[in-house]
């Protein structure tokens, strides 16, 4: 055999290791950008929920999300700040958010931008 060929067989040898490592370690752990194999987060509800008292809406479309866990993470976020009430859709990659105020897009931003998303429109 030459050089050549011995270097590929030990790269190709390395890369199967590495493949069933990752595979291993996927299967152990769960998988993807933040586990969605594990359990869900636990949501976090909004005290006041009448609808009457939030007469703003907006929806927003969210980047980045790919599973339930994302949705929680973002839906938490924004139902921490005060005078809002979230409702996020993985599937539809959306926020609906209604406002107790005129709806501060920068805060709302700041929110979903530090539980790892972003808002794209």
């Amino acid at each position: 055999m030459t050089t050549g060929t011995v270097i590929g067989v030990i790269l190709l040898a390395m890369l199967v290791i590495w493949a069933i490592l990752h595979a291993a370690r996927k299967a152990k752990k769960g998988g993807g950008c933040c586990g969605e194999h594990d359990p869900l987060p636990t949501k976090k509800t909004v005290a006041d929920r009448n609808k009457t008292h939030y007469p703003y809406k907006i929806t927003v479309k969210i980047g980045g999300m790919t599973c339930a866990n994302c949705a929680v993470k973002v839906e938490n976020a924004l139902n921490e700040l005060d005078g809002i009430w979230a409702s996020v859709s993985v599937d539809a990659q959306t926020a609906h958010i209604r406002s107790k105020q005129p709806p501060d897009m920068a805060l709302l931003a700041e929110a979903v931008r530090n539980a790892g998303y972003v808002i794209l429109s």
